[in-house]
């Protein structure tokens, strides 16, 4: 995958009437688009990534013209923004139109990408059609580091080459890192690295989460790749801006118990409220990991009108009896922390409403690291 997945800090419902109070939703909205799930390299953590020459996933793909047509629904729907992503979207023969179409449409447009592809043609595009970001991910500042993580040979000096032509082509970029077990080491370099070439526009991500057509294969080599809890809650310590970010918020990501106790909901963060995904199928998903064949609509077979309206709300509506449920991950006060979610629950456990051991200790080291101030 070109970029991990965002895991952004969740506010919790207030109560049952959110849904009705976020009808709004439907002025302005984002959404994601999944190109391919093909990508020209292997990484240890991705949890979405296909071989490039997948025959039977480039042929599910997409067409330009049907993307084109979900932008004009999108748009006309009240969209304003679209994140294009993958696997690797570079990969798409015809990226440049899909990318110039989002664009005809009026929608602001980001990317995500390795750079490992990016050639002269795609700088000139985007000075042309300029991006609101193209965001990359580094998983090391050295070949050994960079390639241990992507399994892909000659992958470093792909990368380095791609993003010295997007930084010198004046297109915005952003950088991002994934901090696993394989570059644990080289994360303050990595660091230092990113913030020197685009001014503090940099992020890590220390949670991953499983693959969406879990393998088990590949889920085994991704659970091997998490750090501890402790490393965790150390590595957002020792980050003085993610930690004061972090710390700003306490109020908000550690909550008493409250009504929360009673509320019977699955679904209390912003998945379907603001936006979805498409993947590159055509199949939509409240949320990129929200992948439960229960929660997706094939837009080959509807609308996407009927999708935001309907079945949207329809998914958000969803609760649980579930004992676990009810009494541990639905009343938790450090559910913020938490990568526990119905779309990641669901990939670990194969259901929407069971808790996930690892998440909880992770979720409390990082809440003891906050209070400890």
């Amino acid at each position: 995958m070109s970029g991990p997945a965002r895991h952004s800090v969740r506010r919790p419902l207030e109560g049952f009437g959110l849904w009705d109070k976020m009808t709004a939703r439907r002025a302005v909205f984002s959404f994601d688009l999944e190109l391919t799930a093909r990508c020209n390299l292997n990484c240890r953590h991705c949890y979405i990534n296909l071989p490039a020459g997948d025959r039977a996933a480039k042929r599910s793909e997409w067409t330009a013209a049907e993307i084109d047509r979900l932008a004009g629904e999108a748009a006309s729907l009240g969209a304003v923004w679209c994140l294009v992503t993958g696997g690797e979207p570079l990969l798409r023969r015809d990226f440049e139109e899909v990318y110039t179409a989002l664009k005809r449409r009026g929608l602001k447009v980001s990317v995500y990408t390795n750079a490992t592809l990016v050639g002269p043609r795609h700088v000139r595009m985007f000075r042309a059609l300029p991006p609101d970001d193209v965001e990359v991910t580094v998983y090391g500042v050295t070949r050994r580091t960079y390639e241990r993580v992507t399994r892909t040979p000659g992958s470093f000096a792909a990368f380095e080459r791609g993003l010295e032509r997007l930084l010198d082509g004046g297109v915005p970029v952003r950088l991002k890192a994934m901090a696993l077990r394989s570059n644990s080491r080289e994360l303050p370099a990595i660091t230092e690295f990113c913030r020197a070439r685009t001014k503090g526009a940099y992020r890590f991500d220390p949670l991953i989460h499983l693959r969406y057509d879990r393998d088990p294969k590949r889920n085994r080599e991704i659970a091997a790749e998490r750090l501890p809890p402790e490393e965790i809650a150390a590595l957002e310590r020792a980050d003085p801006e993610r930690f004061a970010a972090l710390t700003s918020r306490c109020s908000d990501l550690i909550m008493p118990e409250t009504e929360a106790k009673t509320c019977r909901h699955l679904f209390r963060c912003g998945a379907g409220v603001a936006g979805f995904t498409v993947g590159a199928d055509g199949r939509l998903r409240l949320c990129p990991p929200l992948v439960h064949p229960d929660c997706v609509y094939d837009l080959r077979s509807g609308g996407l009108r009927d999708a935001w309206e309907r079945f949207i709300p329809a998914v958000r509506a969803r609760t649980s009896d579930r004992s676990e449920y009810l009494s541990g991950c639905g009343p938790c006060p450090v559910v913020n922390l938490c990568l526990w979610c119905p779309a990641h629950a669901y990939l670990e456990t194969g259901e929407l409403d069971l808790p996930v051991e690892a998440f909880c200790r992770i979720a409390w080291a990082r809440a003891k690291g906050l209070q400890k101030g």
